[in-house]
């Protein structure tokens, strides 16, 4: 094998790592509120989500092959890579993207040990600006595009961090406000029950829209990767196993579950009932499939967790711990950056290393923090068992909630 080839399969390896992580980290977004409510069993829910992520990432690739074109200029507009990176067999394009997939996985991880859901896309950009600082300069970011639409990282990803959680929340607000104010009167127990049936339908669309979206990153990841190394020519298609196996890390990450996460958003912001998940479901679709359709980026995490907290702040009486909301803020706002230090970071060491042997030192590295961070996971465990357990030791509720279409005892 070639110096080159040595290098493309760590890229490939841990970009499929950075797809499985991206699955788990953001299983939460679609299915938290259901698991709480109790609409769906964890481990079906987990489950449908997976099998929908499976089935979204096969749906689109429209954009996959020029997404990182978005926050830095290490591609042409065609997807093809500057041919600059290119002259050494493509390997100082490979470490680059390499670092860059390492920030993001290592960002992803910690995030899920303190069970704060963060945006993994923000993630992967972060580590690829990161990456680009550290081997081309500041001029290799594209930070604003040419002026004549929102692009760049301001348009492509602060902007839309900053506006997406509030339209969300707002949606959700005036959403779960109208549902209470139209079934008043009407039995809970014939309320709960459909809201539930809903929450299903909803967060099967949000699992859907995921898969479409999120695993496109992956698979531009790795696609140019191979044009870089030379393994690839066709800048129009993805290869099929390139396709697929980045639908199956993206769903197998999903069925795992993100359970720290999952119980932070479904029972750490507020307590959710059935209309009010169906509120947050529907309303977190809603603002996906909106700015997907204008052409909008943005994090799926986002505009979950404003979805959850605005349906909180419309019911009336209810609890918003904004405690943990601001903690989550806190994780948002320093995800891009704190994701670039460590790419910027494991350039460098790959650098100076130099060659195969840098390449291999940091992805022994990533695999050492990664053992570590699971480790330590494993001290205070959440799973399926114990996901829905009170916040903070509070009491249970009077009437236990049962999964939808079975009806009360």
């Amino acid at each position: 094998m070639t110096e080159t080839s040595v290098i493309l399969a760590l890229v490939v390896v841990t970009a499929l790592g950075f797809d499985f992580t991206n699955g788990f980290h953001d299983t939460a977004n679609a299915m938290a509120t259901s698991i709480a409510t109790r609409a769906l069993r964890p481990k079906t829910a987990v489950a449908l989500s997976g099998i929908l992520n499976l089935i979204g990432a096969f749906l689109s690739v429209e954009v996959a092959l020029t997404v990182s074109n978005a926050v830095v200029r290490i591609q042409n507009p065609d997807g093809t890579p500057k041919e600059s990176l290119t002259a050494d067999g493509g390997t100082a394009l490979l470490l680059i993207v390499l670092a860059g997939l390492i920030g993001g996985i290592v960002w992803n991880l910690f995030t899920w040990l303190l069970g704060l859901p963060s945006s993994s896309s923000h993630a992967l950009f972060g580590g690829l600006v990161g990456a680009t600082i550290a081997g081309l300069g500041w001029a290799g970011v594209n930070w604003n595009g040419n002026g004549s639409k929102l692009d760049g990282v301001v348009g492509k990803v602060i902007l839309p961090a900053l506006i997406s959680p509030v339209i969300a929340g707002v949606v959700a607000a005036v959403g779960t406000w109208l549902i209470y104010k139209l079934t008043v009167g009407v039995a809970q127990r014939f309320t709960e029950n459909g809201f539930r049936w809903g929450q299903i339908g909803s967060a099967s669309l949000v699992s859907l829209a995921h898969g479409t979206n999120d695993a496109q990153k992956t698979m531009g990841v790795i696609t140019l990767a191979l044009i870089a190394a030379g393994d690839w020519t066709d800048t129009g298609n993805i290869p099929f196993w390139v396709k697929a196996s980045c639908a199956v890390a993206i769903a197998l990450g999903t069925y795992l579950g993100g359970w720290r996460i999952i119980r932070t958003l479904g029972k750490g912001l507020v307590e959710i009932a059935p209309p009010q998940g169906m509120a947050a479901e529907s309303s977190s679709a809603a603002v996906i499939l909106a700015s997907s359709h204008l052409g909008f980026a943005l994090s799926t995490t986002h505009v979950a967790t404003g979805s959850i907290l605005g349906s909180g702040v419309g019911k009336p009486g209810a609890q918003v711990r904004w405690r943990v909301a601001g903690r989550m803020v806190a994780a948002w706002l320093i995800t891009l950056p704190a994701a670039a230090v460590v790419g910027a970071l494991m350039w460098y060491l790959g650098s100076f290393v130099g060659g195969v042997a840098g390449a291999v030192v940091i992805f022994a590295l990533l695999l050492v923090l990664a053992g570590a961070m699971w480790l330590r996971s494993r001290v205070t465990p959440v799973d399926h068992n114990n996901v829905n357990d009170e916040w903070d030791g509070e009491q249970p509720a009077d009437e236990p909630r049962v999964p939808a279409g079975t009806g009360a005892a």
